[in-house]
């Protein structure tokens, strides 16, 4: 690991972290999103996690223009939580805003998120309510405020978009590789123990639907398996039987993206072949969605970009903007002890599995 570019001067009380791996097409929009901040005070680790397609020669010429951006670059990769734990271990501000690769932030959402933790010092996480852009940088799906007034089980906020206490980070273990693929919700998890976590109803984020995304881009059969039990560790299913059937909602993950990026999802065949597939309403709605995407993916996106609208507008009576909301993380994982070397070095976590 090689620092190539760094500031000197004494640390930040804000750090933004983003590791990078092959995503030469929008590093430079999502590093110029984190430059353009109102709050400027902070400063910038970008790990490249060994790319080949040309991310760490354009990180480096951002490097050189700006000394806030502090480039480490590794050889080999060390995976999702891997490289998310190796960016917060040189991070050196006791705040941190984690940043995906091919996202975009509002100018806004350091200066907004910051003001939210000082408010609440409760607080050990706040996110923000996200639109999605695809390739090309449209706004493919806005925002849905309702997903704030629902009960559910996984967070209604992106990745790219919280900012935490490391501190508390630390505390619970950081992200562990036995949840790669869902390390985010395995974190979250672990963190509500010591604080609570809070949302802001803002689109204060742009996640952006890629086929360079790391589910996409990474072997398929691993990431299938890793999400499978995500969901079945959330929906209380039990384990994958001997036939190694997958659980419907696998399908409906992995074909999102695909489909927000501007093509068909490509899950109807494989999850007919590999699916565990039930007589239940839950089967049926996303074979259903498997289907209608199978023939006609821009015709699935305008009914689903309409849901979208209408769900916010139904939401916009029950809330006002600037207000975060708490959200109650309800699947249960036992919190961890604080990993030694985190706190500073370059050494990754010890992590448990889960």
């Amino acid at each position: 690991m090689e620092s190539v570019c760094g500031n000197a001067a004494g640390a930040p009380r804000l750090s933004v972290v983003m590791p990078v791996r092959n995503l030469a097409p929008f590093v430079g929009a999502a590093i110029e999103s984190i430059l353009a901040q109102s709050f400027a005070d902070f400063e910038f680790v970008i790990g490249d996690d060994g790319s080949s397609d040309g991310t760490r020669e354009i990180v480096r010429a951002w490097a050189e223009r700006d000394p806030r951006i502090r480039l480490l670059e590794r050889e080999g990769s060390l995976g999702p939580a891997g490289s998310s734990n190796w960016v917060v271990s040189e991070a050196r501000g006791e705040i941190v805003a984690r940043m995906d690769g091919d996202d975009v932030s509002h100018p806004d959402r350091l200066r907004r998120q910051l003001a939210i933790l000082d408010a609440n010092p409760e607080a050990c996480l706040v996110g923000s309510l996200w639109e999605v852009i695809d390739e090309r940088g449209r706004r493919v799906r806005p925002r849905d405020r309702m997903r704030l007034l629902e009960d559910s089980l996984f967070a209604p906020f992106p990745h790219g978009s919280i900012m935490y206490r490391r501190p508390l980070f630390m505390a619970a273990g950081g992200y562990r590789a036995a949840a790669n693929y869902w390390e985010d919700l395995d974190l979250y998890a672990r963190l509500a123990a010591f604080g609570t976590l809070l949302v802001l109803p803002e689109a204060l984020y742009q996640h952006r639907a890629t086929v360079l995304s790391t589910r996409i881009a990474s072997p398929r059969a691993t990431v299938e398996a890793s999400v499978d039990r995500m969901y079945r560790r959330a929906l209380g299913r039990g384990p994958v039987g001997a036939d190694g059937r997958l659980l419907p909602d696998v399908f409906l993950s992995m074909g999102s993206t695909r489909l927000w990026s501007g093509r068909r999802p490509g899950v109807l065949r494989r999850m007919l072949r590999r699916g565990e597939l039930r007589f239940d309403v839950r089967t049926a709605s996303i074979l259903a969605w498997a289907c209608w995407g199978a023939v006609s993916p821009l015709s699935l996106r305008a009914a689903l970009r309409q849901i979208a609208m209408l769900r916010d507008r139904s939401a916009a009576a029950r809330m006002a903007d600037g207000e975060a909301r708490r959200w109650e993380c309800r699947i249960g994982i036992a919190p961890t002890a604080a990993p030694d070397g985190v706190n500073g070095g370059s050494r990754v976590p010890a992590l448990t599995p889960s």
